[in-house]
């Protein structure tokens, strides 16, 4: 099983980027998927979740209104839009796939990780 992060990079505060997670054929299948962050010192955190069918999602309070996040099943691959991006949002952003199907913020609900992209935001 494998879960491959693209689209970090560096960007100037109120700028966009979208990430990418290409995942193994067939692993989205029945899966909620979810985005993380970890920024240096700090725990990681919940950042987006998407149901498997992609009706519904959920974000962090921190970003809601800036991100979104969706999902393409038949390209097995998950998305992150960003924008009006914050020096606050510079951190390691990290792609997951959970056990269950509907919307979940907790990392102890998701099985398997990516090794995750760096977004660094400028000021």
């Amino acid at each position: 099983v494998q879960l491959v992060e693209s689209g970090g990079g560096l960007v100037q505060a109120g700028g966009s980027l979208r990430l990418s997670c290409l995942a193994s054929e067939g692993i989205l299948s029945g899966r909620a998927m979810g985005w993380f962050r970890q920024a240096p010192g700090k725990d990681r955190e919940f950042v987006a979740t998407v149901t498997w069918k992609g009706g519904s999602t959920s974000y962090a309070d921190s970003v809601k209104g800036r991100f979104t996040i969706s999902r393409d099943n038949a390209k097995n691959t998950v998305y992150l839009q960003m924008n009006s991006l914050k020096p606050e949002d510079t951190a390691v952003y990290y792609c997951a796939a959970s056990m269950f199907t509907t919307l979940r913020d907790r990392q102890s609900e998701y099985e398997y990780w990516g090794l995750g992209t760096q977004v660094t935001v400028s000021s």
